[in-house]
C-alpha cells in the first residue's frame, strides 16, 4: 500500500465512534510499515516537557471474534495537564522534525488546533491560557503524529478524497475532570458541531468518541456521508479500542480505494428553488447577496413568464445539506415566497484551491492570488488569477486589466505547471 498515491478513504465510525488510537491502528492495518509509525510517534517525547519515556506497541488482537490491530502507548510523565500552546508547539515541532509532507503537517497542526480551540471556548479562556486535562497527556500528541505519519507513508495528499460516516457518540454517563456528564464529552460535541458533522447516538451506554478522535476526523474528512461513495475498495484496516463490549465489536474500519469512472470528484448538494412574480428587482438582487454571504455555493436568477403573462424570476440556490434550513429562512423572509422546492443534486466537479504567486511588473513584485482547479488525481486542469487582485493591481499600476491578467496567467502557468 505504501508509496503509491492514495485516491479515496472512507472512515467508518458509525458503530463504535472514533478515537486517535483506533485511527492509527486502522491505518497501520491498511498496510503501513508499523516501525516507521512507531518511531514517528515516539519522537513526540523529544518535543514536549514532562515526558520521561514513551513506548508505543502494535498488538494483534480481536474483538468479538474479528481480528484487528491495537495501539498501546506506555508513557512515564511527570505532568499530565498541559497548556494549549504546549500541545500545539509539540505537534508542530514533531511534524517538522519528521519531515512530513506539507499536507501531513497541515493535518497534524489543524487537528491539535481544533482540539485546543474547542477546549478554549468551553473554558472561556484564551488559547494561550487554557489548560487541557484528559487531552493534555503525551497520548494526544502521539496519536495525532501517528495519523499524520501513517497517511504520509500511504501517499495521501490534498487531492485524496476522505469521507466519514456519521459519528457514533454512545450514551450514558461518564466521569472526567469536571465531574459526571452525559456522553459525549463537551469538547467532542463542540468540535463536531463547529464542523457540521452528522452524529448518531448509541449503540452503547459508553463514551465512544473522544475529543482527540473527532479533532483528527474533522481535519481529514470534508463531510459525513450516510452511505459509502461509489468507489472500488482496495484495502481495509481494522483498529481496535482497548475496551471490549458484549454485542458490538470495538473496531474502527478505514477503507482505502479508488473512485470509479470519471476523474472528476463526486459531490452531493441540494438545489433550492422558488418562483417570484411580485417583488422588485432590487429585492431579488439584495436577496442574492444575502444568500451568497450566508454560505450558498451559487445563486442563479432566471427570468420567466408566469400565469396571466406576468414577468417573474426563478431563484435557484445551490447549498450544502447542513445549510438548507438557514438559507431557506433567508429566502422566505426576504422575498415573502410561499414555498421553496428542494432537489438533491449529484455533481462531478474539480477540487479548488488558492495559491499566491509573485508577479514581477516593471521590476516590482506584487502578490496575486490564483484559483487552481484539479481533478481527483491531483492534476491541474485550470488556473485563473483572482479577479479582485488583478483589478486592484491594474488600477494601482495604471495599466489595462487584460495586460495584467495575461501576465499573471503566464506567471501562474510557469510556476504551477512546471512539474
Amino acid at each position: 500500500m505504501e508509496s503509491s498515491k492514495l485516491d479515496t478513504i472512507v472512515i467508518d465510525c458509525q458503530s463504535v465512534g472514533i478515537s486517535g488510537d483506533r485511527i492509527v491502528a486502522a491505518l497501520i492495518d491498511l498496510g503501513v510499515n508499523s516501525e516507521k509509525v512507531i518511531k514517528s510517534m515516539e519522537t513526540a517525547k523529544e518535543h514536549i516537557e514532562g515526558c520521561e519515556s514513551l513506548k508505543v506497541e502494535i498488538l494483534e488482537t480481536s474483538r468479538n471474534g474479528l481480528r484487528a490491530k491495537q495501539i498501546e502507548i506506555k508513557a512515564d510523565e511527570s505532568k499530565q495537564h498541559r497548556s494549549g500552546n504546549e500541545l500545539v508547539n509539540a505537534v508542530s515541532e514533531t511534524a517538522k522534525t519528521l519531515g512530513l509532507s506539507s499536507w501531513a503537517q497541515e493535518v497534524a497542526n489543524n487537528s491539535i488546533r481544533t482540539l485546543v480551540a474547542a477546549e478554549s471556548k468551553l473554558h472561556g479562556k484564551k488559547i494561550d491560557d487554557v489548560v487541557l486535562h484528559e487531552a493534555g497527556s503525551i497520548d494526544t500528541v502521539a496519536d495525532i503524529i501517528g495519523v499524520a505519519s501513517a497517511l504520509n507513508i500511504l501517499g495521501a495528499t490534498q487531492s485524496t478524497k476522505i469521507y466519514s460516516t456519521p459519528v457514533a457518540l454512545g450514551g450514558g454517563l461518564f466521569k472526567f475532570s469536571h465531574g459526571t456528564m452525559a456522553s459525549p464529552a463537551p469538547a467532542t460535541l463542540e468540535i463536531l458541531t463547529q464542523n457540521g458533522f452528522d452524529i448518531v447516538g448509541g449503540p452503547l451506554d459508553f463514551e465512544l468518541s473522544t475529543p482527540t478522535g473527532v479533532s483528527i476526523l474533522t481535519s481529514l474528512a470534508e463531510k459525513t456521508v450516510r452511505y459509502f461513495p461509489e468507489f472500488r475498495p482496495q484495502a481495509i484496516g481494522y483498529g481496535a479500542g482497548s475496551k471490549e463490549f458484549d454485542n458490538v465489536p470495538n473496531i474502527l474500519r478505514i477503507i482505502s480505494g479508488e473512485m470509479t469512472g470519471s476523474k472528476l470528484v463526486h459531490d452531493e448538494v441540494l438545489l433550492l428553488e422558488t418562483n417570484l412574480d411580485d417583488v422588485t428587482g432590487e429585492t431579488v438582487g439584495y436577496t442574492m447577496e444575502r444568500l451568497l454571504s450566508a454560505g450558498a455555493k451559487d445563486v442563479s436568477v432566471i427570468p420567466i413568464i408566469e400565469k396571466k403573462s406576468r414577468p417573474g424570476w426563478i431563484i435557484s440556490i445551490m447549498v450544502e445539506e447542513k445549510d438548507v434550513d438557514r438559507l431557506t429562512e433567508i429566502l422566505t423572509s426576504e422575498t415573502g415566497t410561499l414555498g421553496v422546492r428542494t432537489y438533491p443534486c449529484h455533481r462531478r466537479i474539480l477540487t479548488r484551491e488558492n495559491k499566491k504567486i509573485q508577479l514581477n511588473v516593471n521590476g516590482e513584485k506584487h502578490e496575486v492570488d490564483v484559483k487552481i482547479a484539479r481533478d481527483r488525481l491531483g492534476n491541474i486542469v485550470n488556473l485563473k488569477p483572482e479577479y479582485d487582485d488583478i483589478c486592484d493591481l491594474a488600477l494601482k499600476l495604471e495599466r489595462p486589466f487584460r495586460e495584467i491578467h495575461e501576465k499573471a496567467t503566464q506567471q501562474a502557468r510557469k510556476e504551477l505547471l512546471k512539474k
